[in-house]
């Protein structure tokens, strides 16, 4: 049976974009991102896809939803549900990595979220992440990072595992 995680960087207030891009980019974040998701499934809409400067990411079995039956993107696995998606990932772990409405409909599903937790507030933000009930959550790790050169805000890698 697969394991279903989500990774995700939110701010504060539950905001994980602005203008069809991530809030910031924080380097020790995107390191742990890439160390978590290589060598699994993500499993992504098609508008995150579509938000990466190189596409598809390497290393990786990309699966994309899309409601748009003609779309193809040249090594990505092409679904239209998310049920599709889990699926069609060819590994033991899938990732969910975003955007919102995949966060929404896959959070119940979900096993272990890895959740960045951005010391800050945007108020350009205008996309959100779903409410995470932590009462339905374990934490099982937390990793602190303070602002540096490379990290313009101080933030919390943390994992946690669903009751």
């Amino acid at each position: 049976m697969k394991s279903i995680h989500a990774i995700v960087a939110i701010d504060e207030n539950g905001a994980i974009g602005r203008q069809g891009d991530l809030l910031c980019h924080l380097s020790a974040d995107m390191r742990h991102f890439k160390e978590v998701t290589m060598g699994h499934s993500i499993i992504m809409g098609r508008k995150t896809f579509e938000s990466f400067p190189r596409r598809p990411l390497p290393g990786r079995q990309n699966v994309v939803i899309t409601r748009n039956i003609g779309w193809q993107y040249p090594g990505v696995t092409v679904v239209h549900s998310l049920d599709e998606a889990i699926e069609a990932a060819d590994t033991d772990v899938a990732f969910v990595i975003g955007g919102a409405q995949v966060y929404e409909q896959a959070l119940p599903r979900v096993d272990v979220l890895h959740l960045t937790r951005i010391h800050a507030r945007w108020a350009s933000a205008d996309v959100f992440f779903p409410h995470i009930d932590m009462s339905e959550w374990q934490e099982v790790s937390r990793e602190h990072h303070v602002s540096d050169h490379r990290n313009a805000y101080e933030f919390d890698i943390i994992t946690l595992k669903r009751r």
